[in-house]
């Protein structure tokens, strides 16, 4: 069964059956038969033959090796720009901020997209999309801690990382399995989340918005939402490296993985930095 998650879906064998030592076909998903039964997993996705990888497989420590260069350059790229840019000591100096914010934002989303639907991942593509988003959270964490102050940033921080350990432990403890409806029903909030997100952007280049991503009662709303999605889609990351590891990919799809993870751990942070500046607006 092919996964839903168009970060996954462009890797051969995410989602795909893996086969045990006995050589009978696994699903990750609900156990649906796929054309391919029986076929060599080389013909997997385009049936014709095709050379076998070669190279290290897929797993848990290159997942992690990975996972911390990635964080690593959205970690320092947010201290750079946060150092870099302007005190905010009057109006004047948000601009900058700004404009930080939105030429990283506008790089990641854009970047986020090439890296979703492009068949073979490229490292650099996602270290290019780990700095764009790590200047647009260093401007975004610098302007809600002039706003809000009271060490929102790390409390943010501390929130998501939290968050992290949480649901990997209930998803191991729990033995929690992921099936298809469970994965289309994150997939299309996850999407209808960010049409809300563009639809805002254009009300408000017009001077208009509903106030759904602001800091009022739909804001919170939206927010308490965008944060258990952002848990949801930690789930769906899981349950996508066990199935990448299990089909035993090569190493290189490690990144595709970070990626997602990297995703899910931004959309985690956002949510709940807004969330907490919600709650401790005077």
């Amino acid at each position: 069964m092919q996964s839903n998650n168009p970060v996954f879906r462009r890797a051969e064998g995410f989602g795909q059956p893996s086969h045990n030592a006995y050589g009978n076909a696994t699903y990750g998903g609900s156990g649906a038969p796929y054309a391919g039964y029986g076929q060599d997993p080389s013909q997997w996705s385009t049936g014709a033959p095709q050379a076998p990888t070669t190279g290290a497989p897929m797993t848990i420590d290159s997942v992690v090796q990975k996972g911390a260069i990635t964080l690593g350059v959205v970690f320092l790229a947010a201290i750079a720009t946060w150092v870099l840019t302007p005190d905010i000591s009057s109006t004047a100096n948000l601009a900058p901020l700004y404009l930080a914010a939105t030429l990283g934002a506008g790089a990641a989303f854009i970047l986020s997209l090439v890296n979703s639907f492009k068949r073979v991942v490229s490292p650099a593509l996602v270290l290019a999309f780990a700095l764009a988003e790590g200047i647009a959270l260093g401007a975004l964490s610098k302007t809600f801690d002039a706003m809000i102050g009271g060490g929102i940033v790390v409390q943010a921080v501390i929130g998501t990382f939290a968050a992290f350990a949480g649901t990997l432990a209930a998803y191991k403890f729990f033995n929690i399995k992921v099936g298809a409806k469970f994965r289309t029903f994150v997939i299309a909030a996850m999407f209808g989340m960010v049409g809300l997100s563009l639809m805002e952007l254009v009300l408000g280049m017009f001077g208009a918005s509903f106030g759904l991503f602001g800091l009022g009662t739909l804001g919170m709303i939206t927010a308490i939402a965008g944060l258990a999605l952002g848990v949801f889609m930690l789930i769906l990351d899981f349950d996508q490296i066990e199935q990448g590891i299990r089909a035993q990919l090569p190493e290189r799809e490690s990144w595709r993985a970070v990626f997602g993870l990297t995703v899910s751990l931004v959309w985690i942070y956002t949510n709940l930095l807004r969330l907490l500046a919600i709650f401790q607006q005077d």
